[in-house]
């Protein structure tokens, strides 16, 4: 960071007010303009196929609406197939080998005697010297505010979403243990940072639509950017009982694996809520002036949810683990029902929000997304390659529908590169080589058909790798048994 941008990261982080350094201001704007709102709307866990898709189980009225209102983005993808390191490399429009973000928590997860190498260490918090997306709109003139989750650190501790640029906070955790208030509260203390006046019963993802409205309603007079974060539909699966009573009177889904009464009026709550957040618009007259994003952090959880056609699911790096659902809704750009095929993923955020918000200068010019907005005008955007880098390990829970084996995925790193995508696994140095345009369920490995081209993309992913310093597995676990040797099997 230079001089300018280390004094601009200072004054948001300790004093929420800017020094008076003129030159560094970033904002192309004529006086009479006043700049799009911009409501991010992120589900948790929530997968392709569960909204907007034509399943025949859930109910998603006001999100299939917005989908048809909105430019639909067909082949979107988070950054990792779990959520801290897809939020951190949202907010940060870098990679996670950048910010060091991998996983959830440790790296060493599931049986030791499992694992056949030492994993990459992980960070469980986003660095405070990352500029985040939130600090170049609030110094850009944005009422900045969260609701909901953040998982990359704590207010408490100094590295929470208030010393990263949003000056309104509610919750701000990293997951919720019960979605009734208290909402797991205990001795009297809140589990959600601004959230202790609930009444009996009252359901989260309500609570924080509440939260999101009254926000919106009090900083409509300036542009604002608000990330709501829910924390819907992450377990734990609680749903209110008259809808999960509703849909255990429903037939299943059999075509999607969509038969799960409580994720079912989960998602229906979810569904709630942005039908209440778009009404807000409209009743307050600022749907015109306001973008709304609906995205998720990673493919849905195999314990409750499939992703069919897609193969996998959260936790796993095949096509249901990191494709997700993405639509834009920005009046007198964006046209309804138009879509794209044109692949983006979660770091493309931070330079489509700079456009959004006309800044040019920005305080972190060093992203490695790319900005999206031309595909929202109808214009194209220059074929570029897609990385995942996960050097670490995911246990697989019970039940799942998509995973038979210890692990949702081993250390990996992937490459997708125009229809093609190739993964590279550390434990073994097996790759597999599909081509999603003919074979979106990456059934048919094409590794030994066709070395070409698999050869090719591993020195493309080797390449990257150097550029961003990704660190790799390469240690031997002392603690893994030969016995134990047993590829898992990912549907």
């Amino acid at each position: 960071m230079n001089t300018c941008r280390e004094l601009i990261k200072r004054s948001l982080l300790f004093s929420g007010y800017l020094l008076p350094v003129v030159s560094c201001m970033s904002v192309k704007q004529s006086e009479n303009e006043k700049l799009p709102n911009i409501l991010f709307i992120y589900a948790d866990d929530l997968g392709w196929t569960d909204v907007a898709s034509g399943s025949n189980y859930y109910e998603t009225p006001a999100i299939d609406r917005l989908a048809s209102e909105s430019f639909r983005f067909r082949e979107a993808y988070s950054c990792g197939p779990n959520s801290a390191p897809s939020r951190a490399s949202l907010l940060t429009g870098k990679y996670t080998p950048r910010h060091g973000v991998f996983t959830v928590g440790t790296s060493e997860r599931g049986d030791s005697t499992l694992r056949k190498l030492i994993p990459v260490q992980n960070r469980t918090t986003l660095d405070l010297h990352f500029v985040t997306i939130a600090e170049e709109l609030k110094h850009a003139g944005y009422e900045t505010g969260l609701v909901g989750k953040w998982q990359l650190g704590h207010n408490r501790t100094g590295d929470g979403p208030q010393q990263q640029g949003f000056d309104f906070v509610i919750s701000g955790n990293g997951g919720t243990s019960d979605y009734f208030y208290p909402y797991g509260a205990k001795n009297g203390k809140g589990a959600h940072e601004g959230i202790n006046d609930g009444r009996e019963g009252e359901y989260l993802t309500d609570r924080l639509t509440d939260e999101a409205i009254r926000f919106i309603s009090k900083k409509r007079e300036k542009p604002f950017f608000l990330y709501l974060s829910h924390f819907a539909v992450h377990t734990p699966t609680q749903a209110k009982e008259e809808k999960a009573v509703k849909y255990q009177a429903k037939p299943v889904d059999e075509a999607h694996l969509h038969d799960h009464p409580k994720y079912a009026g989960q998602l229906e709550s979810l569904d709630e809520s942005v039908g209440r957040l778009l009404h807000t618009l409209d009743s307050l007259k600022i749907a015109d002036h306001t973008v709304v994003i609906f995205f998720s952090d990673n493919g849905g959880f195999g314990g409750v949810t499939a992703q069919r056609p897609l193969r996998g699911a959260k936790g796993t790096l095949y096509e249901g683990g990191i494709r997700v659902p993405l639509f834009v809704r920005w009046p007198g750009v964006t046209r309804a029902g138009t879509s794209t095929s044109t692949p983006v993923i979660g770091i493309d955020f931070y330079p489509s929000f700079l456009e959004v918000a006309g800044i040019t200068q920005p305080l972190n010019n060093e992203v490695d997304g790319v900005s999206f907005l031309p595909l929202l005008k109808g214009e194209e955007l220059k074929e570029r390659d897609l990385y995942w880098h996960f050097p670490a390990y995911l246990e697989n829970g019970n039940k799942n529908k998509v995973v038979k084996g210890a692990f949702r995925t081993r250390p990996v790193s992937v490459i997708r590169s125009g229809v093609y995508k190739l993964l590279q696994y550390y434990e073994d140095g097996r790759t597999e080589l599909y081509n999603l345009q003919e074979d979106i369920s990456e059934k048919d490995n094409l590794a030994e058909a066709n070395p070409e081209k698999a050869a090719a993309l591993k020195e493309k992913l080797q390449q990257w790798k150097k550029t961003v310093s990704a660190p790799e597995p390469t240690a031997r676990n002392p603690y893994f048994k030969k016995e134990n040797d047993v590829q898992d099997e990912v549907f």
